[in-house]
């Protein structure tokens, strides 16, 4: 079983240690110095007080890495619809693209039944590059719930969480879903699969929607943000507008907008990734995050106060420092 990450950043470098330590066939596509470091001196992993170095196979030519089993998207999503045609070399007549990308997917309406079915969302995939250049029956969905970070290059430091939960657009438990999960579970990770992989994507969504534009515009770590009540009541009626939108959708959530925010507080003083983009001087992942779930009100005829001041606000600050687009 052939496994490609594209965009092995935090995530995708935490994974693929995983994968290279479980002796799997996995290759890394990145950039730049993380690149150059990993090619240099291998893939370093800090886990729970170890470190430990892999070597791996990395490089930044889709086409030097042939025909994969799986390719396992990473990347942040307004980086995807760029690099679709360069990962063409990637993909064979039976490859599986998993989408472990935050942010409402862009094969959201795939299978999904009813009238919405097939319904394209131009703030995640911009003129149906992905829809087109993959075709949503390739695509496995995957919610990542790991928290890590790059601190050099070529240097993962893994946070929190360990799961990638995975789940075909039909809720079928296929034969493709179940190999990966068996190859990730050998890799120390869970990986279950999921019938019902939408309800998840929202629960995650909830608190990317919410806490990652709060942070970027507050400076405030996850444990601040989640209990000032100021900034926590922000978060609390962006997180119900989602909810009735997800509801209008067919999604149950297993557990309520409080337990959500304390669950977010209890990762600690973590700064969302958004913040992260911000202080490193990356573009920054609003559309995937939050313009989505407006376009998606949008569909449904539901208002988002909130969530569109937020997003006003955030949308600014990101121009404002140059970092708001691919």
């Amino acid at each position: 079983m052939k496994i490609c990450i594209f965009g092995a950043g935090a995530i995708g470098g935490y994974m693929g240690a995983k994968l290279a330590e479980a002796g799997a066939d996995v290759s890394l596509v990145a950039r730049g110095p993380h690149l150059a470091a990993m090619q240099e001196n291998g893939l370093t992993l800090i886990e729970e007080g170890e470190t430990k170095t892999y070597r791996v196979n990395a490089s930044d030519d889709p086409a030097a890495l042939g025909h994969q089993d799986y390719v396992i998207v990473t990347l942040k999503a307004h980086s995807v619809p760029p690099v679709v045609d360069r990962m063409q070399p990637l993909i064979g007549p039976d490859t599986t693209i998993v989408s472990g990308v935050n942010g409402v997917p862009w094969w959201y309406f795939h299978k999904i039944g009813g009238p919405l079915e097939g319904t394209r969302l131009a703030s995640v995939d911009p003129g149906d590059a992905q829809w087109n250049g993959f075709g949503p029956d390739r695509v496995l969905g995957c919610v990542v719930y790991p928290a890590a970070e790059v601190i050099a290059p070529g240097v993962v430091k893994h946070i929190e969480g360990n799961r990638f939960s995975l789940g075909e657009a039909d809720g079928s438990k296929s034969a493709r879903a179940t190999r990966l999960s068996e190859a990730l579970g050998k890799a120390g990770l869970k990986a279950p699969v999921r019938p019902k992989i939408r309800d998840e994507i929202w629960v995650k969504l909830w608190g990317n929607l919410s806490f990652n534009p709060i942070s970027a515009l507050t400076d405030a770590t996850l444990d601040v943000l989640c209990t000032d009540p100021g900034t926590r009541a922000v978060a609390r009626n962006m997180m119900l507008e989602a909810q009735q939108i997800a509801e209008k959708l067919g999604v149950k959530f297993p557990i309520d907008v409080d337990r959500r925010i304390d669950g977010g507080a209890g990762v600690g003083a973590h700064r969302t990734s958004m913040l992260q983009d911000l202080d490193a001087g990356r573009p920054m992942e609003i559309d995937a995050l939050v313009g989505s779930v407006r376009e998606l009100g949008r569909v449904t005829g539901t208002p988002t106060p909130t969530i569109d001041t937020v997003l006003a606000l955030v949308s600014l600050r990101a121009k404002s420092a140059g970092l708001y687009g691919a």
